[in-house]
């Protein structure tokens, strides 16, 4: 192009970090072999600022002789943002209470796990709405989402479809049409003519990714982008592409399994850290209301090592049921194996056992898993964990309408967990009537009727109660 230069760059694949040389490790992530040649664009200084550059420098929207000068905060005028409902309720709730316009929205998961599938339904929900959808496929033909879409919904007029992957096209479309909604599947295969390197690429990610979000900021259009993955379940691509956009929306669960979980991990617009639990079936994602009740259908009765406990996911009680199997070692180093959590903090229960209630755990084999394939690792899990070994251990049962939950600290004690009158009001509801829970924890909570509070201090209180039970 007339008035700049071409020369190439070293880019890092997981973080972005660009070089002028290559390097074996990069200096900024400290990822080894990680470095790629592309080739890089020099502009002016008037235009080589962030997001100002190819196709987002000429699809510009701004008023080019507006003066731009700082301003204090009293000076900026007070707007709530819009929100509107994406029709599944799951998925709004993740939101923060439903898709705000002019978001850019990263939506990532597992090759298979659903993306394309929730997306699709959203889309034709939101268009029965009345509210205009453009989904633009850069991995399937018209004839596919065809087949696919009749599968799962029928698709209203208002939802248009587009096959294109070169993103002054798209660009084009976009300021002409002038949808509410714009689905981008996926990231990964757009391109600008503007970045002479491949799609997927760092440079062309990047540049993809800031030319979306001018046109969600100064259009008020709402995107949601397909990110795929790497093998370590992180979003493909340099991290500068979470940090750019509004919300990252992981998809999780087992490929295999029925059920999959929508997890916010940032979001500009609402708390983070919310699920959305949904269903795989023949005609798509449905989804799930309760959560708890879902994780705990087939929990055995009466069986020693079996108990339930609850965690907080975002503002969301949850019932999981925790399984301990304890079994004499054949080996003279026994073997620690958990499934759900985190296996050093099991490890380290399991030492705080030994140690303050004189258990000879280091003589058997301890196999720990969160029943239904769903990964938590907060603290209030640690108490269901210990309960669990010590049934298991003693081969008592704990009482079926029993709930435990809270931290433990290496002294044995038990510790307080956040909301836990939610954390009981959730167990009430599905018929527990027991609840063991930290001593601190349990003041000033408002009983439900029918269940009865056992506040505890320490790890020998509850030894001595499954004991006693």
């Amino acid at each position: 192009m007339a008035g700049s230069k071409r020369k190439t760059g070293f880019f890092c694949q997981a973080c972005g970090y660009e070089s002028a040389k290559w390097t074996g490790q990069c200096p900024a992530c400290k990822a080894w072999n990680t470095m790629v040649e592309e080739p890089v664009r020099i502009t002016s200084s008037r235009s080589s600022g962030s997001g100002s550059r190819g196709a987002s420098a000429r699809f510009s929207l701004g008023d080019a002789n507006k003066s731009f000068k700082p301003v204090p905060l009293s000076a900026v005028e007070d707007q709530e943002e819009i929100r509107f409902s994406t029709g599944m309720a799951e998925l709004d709730r993740v939101l923060g209470g439903g898709a705000v316009s002019g978001s850019l929205i990263l939506v990532g998961g597992d090759p298979g796990i659903g993306k394309s599938t929730i997306l699709l339904q959203t889309s034709c929900n939101m268009a029965v709405r009345g509210i205009p959808v453009i989904y633009i496929s850069g991995e399937e033909s018209l004839r596919q989402i065809k087949i696919r879409a009749a599968r799962i919904a029928k698709a209203p007029d208002a939802l248009r479809f587009m096959c294109e992957t070169n993103l002054d096209i798209i660009s084009e479309v976009v300021i002409r049409e002038k949808p509410k909604v714009v689905v981008i599947d996926s990231i990964q295969t757009m391109f600008s003519e503007d970045v002479g390197s491949a799609p997927g690429s760092v440079s062309q990610v990047r540049e993809t990714t800031a030319v979306l979000l001018r046109l969600a900021k100064e259009l008020s259009v709402t995107f949601f982008i397909v990110g795929h993955v790497t093998k370590e379940g992180t979003v493909a691509g340099p991290r500068v592409l979470e940090h750019m956009v509004d919300t990252v929306l992981y998809f999780e669960g087992d490929r295999y399994a029925s059920y999959r979980i929508l997890r916010g991990v940032k979001n500009r617009f609402g708390s983070t850290n919310e699920i959305g639990i949904f269903e795989m079936r023949n005609e798509g994602l449905a989804e799930v209301p309760n959560p708890s009740e879902y994780m705990l259908s087939g929990r055995p009765l009466g069986s020693s090592g079996s108990v339930v406990t609850c965690s907080m996911e975002g503002t969301r009680p949850m019932l999981t049921e925790v399984q301990a199997l304890i079994v004499q070692t054949n080996f003279g180093y026994p073997r620690r194996q958990s499934t759900g959590t985190d296996a050093n903090r099991v490890s380290v229960l399991m030492a705080v056992i030994e140690k303050r209630l004189n258990v000879p755990l280091s003589q058997f084999d301890a196999y720990i898993n969160l029943a239904g394939g769903i990964r938590q690792t907060e603290p209030s899990l640690d108490l269901g964990i210990v309960m669990a070994i010590l049934s298991s251990y003693r081969n008592r049962p704990v009482p079926d309408d029993m709930i435990v939950f809270g931290e433990v600290g290496l002294s044995g004690e038990v510790r307080s967990v956040s909301m836990a009158e939610m954390r009981v009001q959730e167990a009430a509801k599905l018929g527990f009537r027991r609840c063991i829970l930290p001593a601190s924890a349990a003041e000033g909570i408002k009983v439900p009727d029918g269940m009865k509070l056992i506040p505890i201090k320490g790890i020998g209180q509850l030894y001595d109660h499954l004991i006693n039970s």
